[in-house]
């Protein structure tokens, strides 16, 4: 099937804290159960968490793996093993964790605040092998601009600052105008699509805030918006150049 709708009540549940930080995971881990679906391409993880009074993912280790943080409102600290300190992060900024061998981090999310976290494969079997590193993107290095009525922000890709060792990865915020619009698309690539804001058919699918979906086997795929909607999209290869982690152990 060229799309695959996940509805946001489908997705798999998580919380910390007794409830202070909720999530809803479209790529959950194994043990998450619900509608989450499996990892695929190199995207590994995808957690959307957010707070309204705020409360502390304790310190916790990783490895290999490349995290992504993008605040998608209010702002969130951070502190890591190499930082040994607390770092804000405000409305657009992007983090990246590169793992590496080893680095272990703790989060607050502050009251009213929402993120995603999402987790991609570069290879870990290479990865787990190099000194884990990081880096804080602020909101305003992101190129913006705009492309037959859509606004276009690039946070991987052409002209971005964020760099990453997973290999075929672009990441865009669309925002649609009310209408019809069409997205090219590669045949040798899948979409992972979000909905931040308002409500779409892809190719007369109903999608609402909150649902998710996984496009391939598409040149293009038209987006009609009811009112003006934002959409959160993730490019990776359809088939990666190495094995990955859940082709391996899942």
């Amino acid at each position: 099937m060229a799309i695959t709708i996940v509805p946001k009540e489908k997705q798999a549940n998580g919380q910390f804290n007794g409830g202070a930080i909720m999530e809803k995971k479209p790529i959950g881990f194994p043990q998450d159960g619900g509608g989450g679906v499996k990892p695929y391409s190199n995207l590994f993880y995808w957690a959307h968490a957010w707070s309204e009074n705020g409360s502390v993912i304790g310190e916790h280790p990783h490895k290999a793996f490349e995290i992504l943080s993008f605040v998608l409102e209010g702002d969130i600290e951070h502190y890591d093993s190499k930082l040994r300190g607390w770092k804000p992060l405000k409305k657009g900024d992007v983090q990246i964790i590169r793992a590496g061998s080893g680095i272990s981090h703790a989060e607050k999310v502050n009251a009213k605040s929402e993120i995603f976290q999402i987790w991609f494969d570069p290879n870990l079997e290479k990865t787990i092998l190099e000194p884990a590193t990081y880096n804080d993107y602020s909101a305003d290095k992101f190129p913006v601009e705009q492309q037959n009525g859509i606004t276009v922000r690039t946070l991987k890709g052409e002209n971005s600052p964020l760099e990453m060792d997973t290999e075929g990865v672009t990441i865009k915020e669309f925002t649609l105008t009310e209408g019809h619009h069409k997205l090219p698309l590669s045949k040798d690539s899948i979409y992972s699509v979000f909905v931040l804001n308002g409500t779409v058919l892809a190719e007369n699918n109903l999608m609402n805030k909150g649902d998710y979906a996984i496009i391939k086997e598409l040149e293009s795929v038209d987006f009609s918006a009811s009112v003006e909607s934002k959409l959160f999209v993730i490019e990776t290869p359809l088939s990666p150049s190495y094995r990955t982690y859940a082709e391996m152990y899942l």
